[in-house]
């Protein structure tokens, strides 16, 4: 009998599990069965509910609980369901009653101090914590503030100290709880599952930008599809989305791991082809992806065989400059003029290759003033800087062209009575000069011999300022 007793004060007893199975299983049913569980888990003792049997069932229980807190399903194509405001009210009220219940399961578990809470309960809560935290149409403050609350909660019942340890683990060869959320999102990322649920995307990318190198690498297969599955995606929300999932994955994984299965060049064409778009926040996103993943690229390639003929620097950058030569829109300019820079400090002296169109481009984006912060126009400057610096051989044939553009930029940076700052005219006037100073330098003083005349002749004190720094300098 003393044997029988002390069995059944270690692990829940058959009708304590099969209650909260019950209660559980009738959730979507009866609206009072939430509450019936709430009673069952405050009267369970935490020691019991982490039984021989415990885990299974809970496990159960917190899926079952984040389900009924989901947002209404869609349509396999993305479209919303009839009724849709009302199934959202309705969804953040039981959120709020949901996440109640979350807190007091992980409260129990807390103070079982002596035994490890089950990964896929946590996994469960984190979703559900995930999902209704933020400002959705399915949220309201209420339900927010609970679901952040479970969000600190679970952290402490799993013993880390945020949201990054808990999901990647305390130490380098530390398993975190990262392998078992994607494991339960699994079903929800695939090709005709991921619109349906459309809170899929936002815990996944949430999830997955907390992981970093070098914990991330082992779930490389089960977070790069769910990845390209967004950025080739025809919102663009869901793009840029993708594309920012694709750049974390590009920075936290190893290059030799990325080359694999021809991972990069899978990666590089999903890119390549927004390169065609017109959307100033997409572009923006893959040209900063390419610039971190095109040098994985090129060392696959050369450990492959291939030579600089096939360099996809070169590619891009083809493609960007023949975009940037017709592009009339100032946010997509700014853009391009942004990255531009890094392009040509990257290829360095092979940007010989790209001069032609490159001048084009630079001495229309001199004549156009872009607005306020002229972020297309300081760009622009860079980027000359950056081209004379690397390929300086090639300067003195083009210097005729260049001194006339920076010299009328010049005037009109000090003529124009634009809402221009003046911080911003001052920047514009000395990588200006720096320009100048740099042409006299790989032109052997031709510079300042055809500016002689200009600064003895100029009134206006800012130009003359700005002559006199070419000709003092050495």
């Amino acid at each position: 009998m003393a044997g029988s007793s002390s069995s059944s004060s270690s692990s829940p007893s058959p009708s304590a599990e099969q209650a909260l199975l019950r209660a559980g299983l009738a959730l979507s049913e009866r609206p009072g069965a939430l509450r019936e569980l709430g009673a069952l888990l405050a009267a369970a003792e935490p020691g019991c509910l982490l039984g021989s049997a415990g885990p299974a069932a809970l496990a159960q229980l917190a899926a079952a609980l984040v389900g009924l807190a989901a947002p209404p399903r869609r349509e396999q194509d993305g479209a919303e369901p009839p009724g849709r405001d009302a199934a959202l009210a309705a969804v953040a009220e039981r959120a709020e009653r949901v996440g109640a219940v979350f807190l007091l399961l992980l409260q129990k578990l807390e103070d079982a101090r002596s035994q490890q809470p089950p990964s896929k309960v946590l996994g469960h809560a984190f979703i559900f914590a995930v999902t209704h935290k933020d400002e959705r149409p399915w949220t309201t403050a209420r339900s927010r503030a609970v679901a952040q609350e479970v969000l600190e909660r679970l952290v402490r019942a799993a013993g880390c100290g945020s949201v990054e340890e808990f999901l990647r683990g305390k130490e380098e060869d530390e398993e975190g709880r990262f392998g078992v959320v994607m494991g339960i999102l699994k079903q929800e990322l695939t090709k005709d599952t991921w619109k349906r649920n459309p809170a899929s995307k936002d815990v996944f990318s949430w999830a997955l930008l907390r992981v970093s190198r070098p914990w991330l690498c082992p779930h490389l297969e089960r977070v790069l599809p769910p990845a390209l599955l967004l950025s080739d995606d025809f919102q663009e929300e869901n793009k840029v989305l993708g594309v920012r999932c694709l750049h974390h994955i590009v920075l936290n994984v190893p290059g030799a791991d990325l080359c694999q299965f021809n991972r990069a060049q899978v990666v590089f064409h999903a890119l390549y082809n927004h390169l065609y778009s017109r959307e100033a926040p997409l572009i923006q996103a893959v040209l900063l992806c390419l610039l971190d993943l095109l040098p994985v690229l090129e060392r696959c390639q050369r450990r492959q065989g291939h030579g600089r003929a096939t360099s996809p620097w070169d590619q891009v950058l083809q493609l960007v400059l023949t975009h940037m030569e017709a592009e009339h829109r100032l946010a997509l300019r700014r853009v391009y003029a942004g990255t531009l820079p890094a392009f040509v400090t990257r290829l360095g002296i092979l940007i010989v290759r790209h001069l032609k169109r490159l001048e084009r481009v630079i001495l229309g984006y001199l004549e156009v003033s872009d607005g306020p912060g002229e972020e297309a126009r300081l760009g622009i400057l860079e980027t000359l800087q950056c081209t004379i610096e690397h390929a300086w051989p090639r300067m003195p044939c083009r210097l005729p062209v260049l001194l006339k553009a920076l010299l009328r930029l010049l005037w009109d940076v000090h003529t124009e009575r634009g809402p221009t700052p003046e911080p911003v005219r001052a920047a514009l006037l000395h990588r200006a000069t720096q320009c100048l100073i740099l042409l006299d330098r790989c032109c052997q003083g031709q510079v300042k011999v055809l500016l002689a005349g200009v600064h003895s002749s100029c009134e206006e004190d800012r130009v003359r300022e700005c002559l006199r720094k070419v000709q003092e300098s050495t």
